[in-house]
């Protein structure tokens, strides 16, 4: 009997589109499934006829793959990892390899990797962008976890991701341990910040500018032609032009409050833990916590008013200044998730090649953009590039946009028109290109309170002192000073 090259488990969307995918490019895939009813529904429908091998029991699943064993595992992230995990290692071989395909948090695809390597098993923890469409017609995907297993995985993963123009793949090792879900993370969390500042973008154009949908769909699609080329700029043009069998715009009747399954929550958290300044994806995450509080902002809306959202204004300059800022904020948004890579990377000591990806989100990814090659170039002309800020090129971009991007913010602020993430990511960036910020007075109250300590600019890095402010305070200082 043929053995399949690959084996899945999981055969939700993502997992069939995969495995679609995978045959398609000329591997024969082993398929499973905890329900046989959904196994033999996708065999006898969009996998009849196709090099796609069904199995109803786990046995059976890891007899058909050949070794060592490549099983991709395409199930909820969490304890349902652990569990499938758990079941397949009574069968599996010394050098086979577990892939998992999921939204692992990479703490977990750390662990995992470290247990499963123990045992003589290897683990790859492969974050997968593109959604349904990207599974099936080539995703990015950012494998980490144990090195050796990439030269085995390298030849099916690279034939069935994105490519880019070129015919790069959108697809590389990323680093050890839990780094391949780490970024995936990252990127997530990019996402969020992305679509935030769209959503914002298009609540000043209907609220402040008054457009309508068909207004709004001809500039979404104008800009896509330019610096904001991406795939959401795209699908937000696609959306707002849509309209059903009644000819209403489908976007009106959706109900306002935002669904998250916890990957930007996680980026945040991340940033916490290792002490960089994630704003923008920050506001983005918590913009859906506000969004989800529906009935409290219906009752708040009749007893808390604001200015009239009127923008009185030439029309045709906003617009482009809401490109401006659109543009401006989004640097802003890729500089702090590199920063936040960057840092993960030291704490955990991975070595990430930021240029690769950058590559890796070229194609496939929700993120997908021409935007990702000057970032690339920047990685390439400087492999130690603390922040995309600093880059020639994103430096000049978003002095450019600077008098749009202000002039937005402040006319949100005196409309009433909420814009956390825009505005977020201004304040970053004055607060990055100042030389002296007012920690100093927050120092000073730090230790007037706690006696935590403070440096001095006329004395020497890492001398630390305490001031007796009131004179009862005594001269004993805390331990605990944390820049």
């Amino acid at each position: 009997m043929e053995k399949a090259n690959i084996g899945l488990l999981g055969l939700a969307v993502m997992g069939e589109n995969l495995v679609l995918n995978m045959e398609s490019k000329g591997f024969t895939v082993a398929v499973y499934n905890r329900s046989e009813d959904k196994t033999q529904a996708f065999v006898e429908g969009r996998a009849k006829f196709k090099n796609i091998i069904p199995t109803y029991d786990i046995k059976e699943f890891v007899d058909a793959i050949e070794t060592p064993r490549k099983i991709m595992i395409m199930v909820k992230a969490g304890k349902p990892v652990d569990m499938v995990i758990d079941q397949l290692k009574p069968y599996l071989s010394t050098g086979d390899i577990i892939i998992d395909g999921g939204n692992s948090h990479f703490p977990d695809s750390t662990r995992r990797t470290k247990d499963l390597a123990s045992e003589g098993i290897l683990y790859v923890g492969a974050g997968v962008s593109g959604g349904e469409e990207g599974a099936l017609n080539g995703p990015s995907i950012m494998p980490g976890g144990n090195k050796e297993a990439w030269e085995s995985v390298k030849p099916i993963f690279q034939r069935i991701c994105a490519q880019t123009e070129n015919g790069e793949p959108c697809c590389d090792w990323v680093g050890q341990d839990g780094a391949g879900h780490f970024v995936k993370m990252v990127h997530n969390g990019i996402e969020y910040g992305d679509m935030q500042m769209i959503c914002e973008t298009y609540q000043f154009m209907k609220d402040g500018l008054g457009m309508t949908n068909d207004e709004m769909h001809e500039v979404f699609a104008d800009w896509n032609k330019g610096d904001l080329d991406s795939f959401l700029i795209e699908i937000t043009s696609d959306i707002l032009g849509y309209k059903d069998e009644d000819g209403n715009h489908v976007v009106d009747l959706i109900k306002d409050t935002a669904g998250q399954k916890g990957t930007g929550k996680w980026t945040a958290i991340a940033a916490l833990d290792v002490g960089q300044p994630l704003t923008l994806i920050g506001e983005a995450v918590f913009a859906r916590c506000l969004s989800a509080l529906k009935e409290e902002r219906e009752k708040a809306s009749k007893i808390l008013s604001g200015p009239n959202t009127e923008y009185l204004g030439d029309r045709d300059e906003m617009i482009e200044d809401l490109r401006q800022a659109l543009y401006a904020s989004k640097i802003v948004s890729y500089a702090q998730g590199y920063q936040l890579m960057r840092a993960t990377a030291v704490e955990n000591g991975w070595d990430l090649n930021n240029g690769a990806i950058a590559l890796m989100w070229r194609g496939g990814c929700i993120i997908r953009s021409a935007f990702l090659g000057k970032i690339k170039e920047a990685f390439d002309n400087d492999s130690e590039l603390v922040n995309l800020l600093l880059d020639p090129f994103f430096k000049t971009a978003v002095e450019k946009a600077q008098r749009g991007w202000r002039n937005v913010v402040s006319s949100a602020f005196k409309l009433g028109i909420p814009m956390p993430a825009i505005s977020s990511a201004l304040c970053y960036f004055d607060g990055y290109r100042h030389e002296r910020l007012p920690a100093n007075l927050l120092q000073a109250q730090r230790d007037y309170f706690g006696a935590h300590t403070y440096e001095r600019l006329d004395k020497p890095n890492g001398e630390y002192f305490h001031t007796n402010w009131t004179g009862r305070g005594g001269t004993t200082s805390s331990t605990s000073y944390n820049a």
